[in-house]
């Protein structure tokens, strides 16, 4: 049996939301599928233009109609929370489908619904304070990739959009079937809903390509000792010009920075239950998983074994 997931879109609606309907598309095409029956909606048939210019032919939702198992909410900043047609074919949506998923800034729209007062949800974190203050009876979370309290899921926005489409088809089809999506999707890393949006080489900024590709190396070589000079001398600087430059443009030491890129290394390994401490810690580079547990507390202020219970 498909499952139905009716798909909301509103005028400037943001183009990468399209690979969350991708994800979907790509597990069509697994094993035993197709699994999903996929249905653009809006409030009234028609074309519905995104921000970039890209046109989707809608059909208008209508109430009594049937009801879907999945309604996913698209991202709009052009979307009127005041529409007060478009928030009652949403709210109608919602309170009939098995599961709703809003992404990013979707929430303006679905946050007016009143289905989410009192949960837990998540948005791009430059959005979350202007959406705390927009409906203040929901838990705004703003640095997770998505969030899932109840049948309702929210996501940040741009490519965690893919997550959470990947978290869901892992829910109905198992996360085999997940996997292979994401293979198929070329999906880096599929990280879990309480991995942070922000990653330590973006929040680093170096200018200067000599640091910056001594901070690449580094992450490409987590198991190796890293050391200060190892480092310096894989850009043909000076141990001490190196460290000047690198604390100038990082803000940090080069032990620091590296401990952290361990850090945000094992944060993703933890995602993984197959994985002992032991092994995470050897995989990110560090010495013992005492040590890791120290970097943990350090960086993130939470022990490994909290992390992997939040993940």
């Amino acid at each position: 049996m498909q499952r139905s997931v009716g798909i909301f879109v509103f005028p400037g609606f943001s183009t990468i939301d399209l690979a969350m309907m991708t994800a979907f598309e790509v597990a069509n095409r697994q094993p035993g599928g197709p699994f999903y029956q996929l249905t653009v909606l809006s409030d009234r048939d028609g074309i519905v233009t995104s921000g970039a210019g890209a046109m989707l032919q809608a059909s208008a939702f209508r109430a009594g109609e049937r009801a879907y198992d999945t309604i996913l909410v698209f991202s709009s900043l052009q979307a009127d929370p005041n529409d007060g047609a478009m928030i009652d074919a949403l709210r109608r949506a919602g309170e009939a489908a098995r599961r709703t998923g809003t992404v990013c800034s979707g929430l303006r729209m679905m946050g007016a619904t009143g289905l989410l007062d009192g949960r837990r949800v998540t948005t791009h974190w430059s959005r979350a304070a202007e959406l705390q203050a927009m409906y203040p009876r929901l838990k705004v979370e703003p640095d997770h990739i998505y969030t899932r309290d109840g049948k309702h899921w929210s996501s940040s926005g741009m490519t965690a959009s893919v997550d959470l489409a990947l978290a869901m088809i892992e829910d109905d089809l198992g996360v085999d079937t997940a996997l292979a999506v994401a293979r198929v999707m070329v999906v880096y890393h599929w990280r879990s809903g309480a991995h942070p949006q922000a990653s330590a080489m973006l929040e680093m900024a170096p200018k200067s390509d000599r640091i910056q590709a001594a901070l690449s190396f580094a992450r490409q070589h987590l198991r190796q000792p890293l050391t200060v000079d190892a480092l310096a001398d894989q850009v043909g600087m000076s141990r001490r010009h190196f460290t000047r430059i690198f604390r100038d443009q990082t803000g940090q030491s080069p032990a620091r920075a590296i401990e952290t890129l361990r850090a945000e290394a094992a944060r993703t390994l933890l995602d993984s239950a197959a994985l002992s401490l032991d092994a995470v810690a050897r995989e990110s580079g560090f010495s013992s998983a005492e040590q890791m547990r120290q970097a943990l507390l350090r960086v993130y202020g939470q022990t490994p074994q909290a992390l992997r219970r939040r993940a």
